[in-house]
């Protein structure tokens, strides 16, 4: 397998980039989109805009609040096309006003005409590290090929890392091995966010939700079967190390993991789903991710086939009940009305949430910020839904019942 050939990368550049984004992120602003009159308390910032920086297009965003309250913005940045294979690289920017304004973009990984992406991030609360799970395949392999055998290469997993609240990064470190089977092709971490298990035997544990493909061959059929799958991946020794989950198949796929209060430590994943098109699916587990319950449909959270993203608001208290939160494209057909939802019992139910975007769009990560507030960064536009990555923050109130 031939491996990424710039791993040894520009780490003065890097370093160099890192100051420009200190001394600029005070005075650099994102552009402003117009905000909706039906919105008039959310704020929204154009974080990365399409053509802009030298790339083509921006996509899969990821958001993440650090412990220091900073938060980064992650994306894949598609220099000569649209399209999921080709010259990618990872990018972040920083925002130390809640979204307010960005610092400009900062490159973690360029590996040359070679692919880089599907970001998910997570915190270590214990030590404060930040560690950034990747993928990786050569530019000259298409997702189809990969995921049929036919490639040059195949799908890589990879994993970074940042001490000093997102500013600089480490080297990628390789841990496919760790991570993926043998006998699977495509692979992506996430995209979205991993979380850190706070309750339970499993307090601590670092998770990553995870989809793969492979290929099975059916008796009596000659042509094998391209099968969806979604798993997590997750470390116990502070990021060290990764281990794989059981897996979650058929036509199961992106997927996004949230910590129940119902059972300490249980855990739901959500997940894109081709079994029953229109709408979500998800999964219990009661041991960190290892074993998962029964497939279900969720018809109430509809959607076109996209990713989506959930996170935890608050834990239940003496006066009050936990809170989820869920967002996505919430129309059953096209990629459409972003949209985001709130469940007072642990998703069993789901308000009808409130429309940030009603035009096109697409992919989306959640974030609570230090103050309460939400905050959504998305791919949006007005003809297509990947003219921009747009952050909306907005109250925590007003998500419907």
């Amino acid at each position: 397998m031939r491996r990424p050939a710039s791993l040894p990368y520009q780490i003065a550049g890097s370093l160099l980039c890192s100051l420009a984004a200190i001394v600029c992120s005070a005075s650099c602003t994102a552009s402003a989109a117009e905000t909706p009159a039906s919105n008039a308390e959310v704020h929204r910032s154009s974080v990365f805009v399409a053509g802009q920086q030298g790339y083509h297009t921006y996509r899969i965003p990821s958001l993440l609040v650090t412990p220091r309250g900073t938060l980064l913005a992650f994306c894949e940045g598609r220099r000569s096309g649209r399209g999921d294979a080709g010259n990618i690289d990872l990018l972040v920017k920083r925002s130390t006003d809640l979204g307010q304004t960005w610092s400009p973009q900062q490159v973690i990984w360029d590996d040359g005409l070679n692919t880089c992406g599907n970001p998910c991030p997570v915190v270590d609360r214990s030590t404060g590290t930040i560690w950034l799970l990747l993928t990786h395949n050569l530019g000259s392999d298409s997702e189809s090929a990969i995921r049929h055998r036919t490639s040059q290469g195949t799908r890589t997993v990879w994993v970074a890392s940042s001490t000093d609240d997102g500013l600089t990064w480490s080297a990628p470190r390789e841990i496919t091995r760790q991570t993926k089977s043998p006998d699977w092709n495509w692979y992506a971490t996430g995209p979205g966010v991993g979380i850190q298990v706070e309750h339970g035997p499993h307090a601590g544990r670092l998770v990553i939700p995870c989809d793969y493909s492979t290929l099975v061959t059916e008796p009596g059929k000659d042509k094998p079967r391209d099968v969806l799958g979604s798993h997590v991946i997750w470390s116990d020794d502070h990021g060290q190390t990764w281990t794989r989950g059981d897996v979650l198949q058929p036509g199961m796929n992106e997927c996004q993991v949230v910590e129940l209060a119902r059972s300490p430590g249980e855990l739901c994943l959500n997940m894109r789903s081709y079994r029953k098109q229109g709408c979500r699916a998800r999964a219990f587990s009661r041991d960190g991710g290892q074993t998962w319950s029964a497939i279900e449909d969720v018809p109430t959270l509809v959607e076109p086939v996209c990713q989506a993203s959930i996170v935890r608001l608050s834990w239940p208290g003496k006066d009050s009940p936990g809170r989820l939160l869920f967002s996505n494209p919430a129309n059953s057909k096209s990629r459409v009305r972003m949209t985001v939802r709130q469940s007072l019992d642990d998703g069993k139910t789901w308000s009808e949430g409130r429309v940030l975007h009603a035009g096109p769009a697409a992919y989306s990560c959640l974030a609570v910020l230090p103050d309460g507030r939400i905050a959504c960064l998305y791919e949006q536009g007005r003809k297509s839904a990947y003219e921009q990555i747009v952050c909306d923050t907005f109250p925590a109130d007003r998500l419907g019942d």
